[in-house]
């Protein structure tokens, strides 16, 4: 049997949904988990996670409440938002795929810059101190700089070794999520315009 039908259709996006909610879910979860037992000690990096975590599960709550509802207008805002967020992401994913290592060391540059709470953590987690230069005469949260200084390599140096993995795994599971959020879009607007089986045949959908 196809499935193609009323029925297959809202199980599918329903399906969909409560695995985007599992998402967002563990992505809260991680969040909390990581400033809890001081792994990330940056509240950007926290709270722009949790916000992530959040975001996605009112959109799949949303959705998940228009697929069981057949609601037309909870639906049409779903699908509308799944396909911005598709765009975002996939034109995100793509960048990550397409990145030179000069390109890579000019991004984490301007990320470091940034916060001086994700330095540390850097610093103190990969063992490394500074971004282009070890700062003999200033301060770093690594272990080697308490010992020997001058034995401390740069974290650009530790950083760019494991860049092009970490942006390459980043991308393709960026892509993989992009297309089941297409793939959102898709049920949503098919289901959007199946007539519910229960209904009154001389209602519209």
């Amino acid at each position: 049997m196809v499935c193609g039908g009323y029925v297959c259709t809202k199980n599918a996006l329903c399906v969909l949904n409560i695995l985007y909610i599992l998402v967002s879910l563990l992505l809260v979860g991680v969040a909390g988990w990581g400033k809890w037992f001081d792994l990330v000690s940056s509240i950007r990096v926290v709270a722009g996670v949790i916000g992530v975590g959040v975001f996605l599960f009112l959109v799949a709550f949303v959705g998940l409440c228009g697929a069981l509802k057949h609601h037309q207008v909870l639906l049409f805002f779903y699908m509308m938002v799944l396909f911005i967020v598709f765009v975002g992401q996939f034109s995100v994913s793509c960048a990550c795929l397409a990145l030179n290592k000069d390109q890579q060391k000019l991004l984490l540059e301007v990320g470091w810059n940034k916060s001086e709470a994700t330095q540390r953590d850097v610093e103190k987690t990969l063992d490394c101190c500074g971004f282009s230069f070890v700062p003999i005469n200033g301060s770093c949260a690594a272990s080697c700089f308490d010992i020997h200084p001058e034995t401390c390599v740069t974290c650009s140096t530790t950083i760019l070794q494991y860049a092009g993995e970490v942006l390459r795994f980043v991308g393709g599971i960026g892509l993989f999520f992009s297309f089941t959020e297409i793939l959102g879009v898709w049920l949503a607007h098919r289901f959007r315009n199946i007539k519910d089986p229960r209904s009154n045949p001389g209602a519209f959908l």
